[in-house]
């Protein structure tokens, strides 16, 4: 297995991996996913992609951003590994890799948000270095328009 790592930064690139987007949200339209990326990719979305020759088995977004609290942060969105390529290093090559830009970028921290059922991830997380600080607190107010 002969693992290449880029970062993504245009939306036709981006579009691409549209079948690896899906593993997560697999109601997901290339209608919608582009309307999204044309909306976000102007606010420092970019993602970090790892290929196992041409297919896409490792896809994560992040954001580059200041707050009040961090200062200069990263934020990780929607993090997926394959199901057939987990356990092989490729989350751990695409955390180093926002690690490695974070800290080239001057940034303070790298935050993600997980679902609170997911242990699987929260595991990862843990073994990364990443630790809960407080809680993401949602008001929902149309579950239809939800991915």
């Amino acid at each position: 297995m002969k693992l290449k790592l880029l970062e993504l930064t245009a939306v036709t690139e981006m579009l691409d991996q549209i079948g690896t987007m899906q593993h997560l949200y697999p109601m997901l339209t290339l209608e919608k996913y582009e309307a999204y990326l044309q909306e976000m990719v102007p606010h420092n979305y970019k993602q970090v992609a790892v290929f196992d020759a041409e297919v896409c088995v490792g896809l994560s977004g992040f954001w580059t951003a200041v707050k009040l609290w961090t200062g200069k942060y990263i934020e990780i969105d929607n993090f997926i590994v394959h199901s057939d390529y987990r356990s092989k290093g490729i989350g751990k090559m695409m955390t180093d890799y926002i690690d490695a830009k974070a800290k080239a970028e001057g940034c303070n921290a790298i935050v993600l948000d997980a679902f609170t059922g997911n242990f699987t991830a929260h595991r990862f997380y843990y073994n990364q270095g990443y630790e809960p600080r407080g809680f993401h607190f949602v008001k929902m107010l149309n579950e239809e328009g939800l991915t």
